[in-house]
């Protein structure tokens, strides 16, 4: 197992984790409201997914 002989200063460490943000998700346009929502997530605004009413939102 690898073993450091000197400590990586925190620049360094900042730069190594520079990529680990966390993204944008990815929105399509609902095919029943034309609503923006998550892929592969029920519409929240008219409780459609895929085609199928899932849930009543009217309640």
């Amino acid at each position: 197992m690898a073993h450091p002989k000197r400590q990586h200063s925190k620049s360094r460490q900042g730069k190594r984790r520079s990529h680990h943000k966390i993204g944008e998700p990815t929105l399509a346009e609902c095919d029943n409201c034309g609503a923006l929502h998550r892929y592969h997530h029920i519409c929240k605004e008219c409780g459609f997914y895929r085609g199928r009413q899932i849930i009543d939102v009217n309640k």
